[in-house]
């Protein structure tokens, strides 16, 4: 079996919490989640072509090292 590969500061254990945590949400804990998410003012959702994704990816990752 291979090992699974994760990122910096990621485990299997981190992982089973996540799971866990989004597939015990029920559906009102998940709109309110998301919705939680539009008010913080540090961040922006907006469209993005696809073909430009992985370009928007790069400066993301640029710009978080």
């Amino acid at each position: 079996m291979k090992k699974s590969k994760f990122p910096p500061g990621w485990n299997e254990d981190r992982v089973h919490k996540v799971l866990k945590h989004y597939e015990t949400q029920n559906e009102e804990e998940a709109l309110a989640e998301d919705e939680a998410s539009y008010e913080n003012a540090a961040y922006t959702v907006m469209e993005v072509p696809k073909d430009l994704v992985p370009k928007v990816r790069e400066l993301i990752a640029k710009r978080a090292s």
